[in-house]
């Protein structure tokens, strides 16, 4: 409440008291506004004492013990989280420590062993692929040493006969007796 809402509660509280009763009447809310805190008071005490004797205070602080982030850990967890969402795989550490001598040593005979694989790979790769275009050249080439066809064949010098045609069997056919057309002979 500021000090206006309280100055129009002072003057509506003259108008309806009246100037001879307002003291007395602001004697007795005092009164009763401090037997209200005291009673919240004592009840608020009456409350912990009851928790005090029954051991929820403990209970509580055990509680709280074992909630706690850092005992459960959970704050690693987040910070671990965090650390996740922060990092970008693309990007190399700026602030990566420096590597110690040994270290150092064996990073650059990593990286001349990966050399060394990647070269021999490359070659191995080169040979393979020029191995492969010889056998592919020498196929072509008696590929095209051997004919597509038998040659004799198509002079026709050891060519096989044609089969002849059974005759009787052919005049048999076309001849039957009383076959529509037939000129009668029997």
């Amino acid at each position: 409440m500021g000090w206006s809402e309280l100055l129009l509660i002072g003057v509506v509280a003259l108008i309806v008291v009246g100037p001879k009763d307002l003291p007395v009447m602001f004697q007795s809310l005092g009164k009763m506004t401090a037997k209200v805190k005291r009673m919240a008071r004592e009840f608020s005490r009456a409350m912990e004492d009851a928790a005090d004797s029954t051991g929820m205070k403990d209970v509580a602080s055990d509680l709280n013990k074992t909630m706690n982030p850092k005992s459960m850990g959970i704050d690693k967890l987040r910070d671990a989280a965090d650390r996740f969402d922060k990092w970008e795989p693309g990007k190399k550490d700026a602030a990566k420590k420096d590597l110690g001598p040994e270290t150092q040593k064996l990073s650059e005979e990593r990286a001349e062993a990966k050399r060394k694989i990647h070269d021999a790979s490359a070659k191995a790769a080169e040979e393979r692929k020029a191995r492969e275009a010889a056998a592919a050249a020498s196929e072509a080439a008696e590929l095209s040493d051997e004919p597509d066809f038998d040659e004799e064949m198509v002079n026709g010098a050891d060519a096989p006969a044609p089969a002849e045609p059974d005759t009787k069997a052919a005049m048999k056919s076309e001849t039957k007796p009383g076959a529509p057309g037939d000129a009668g002979v029997s």
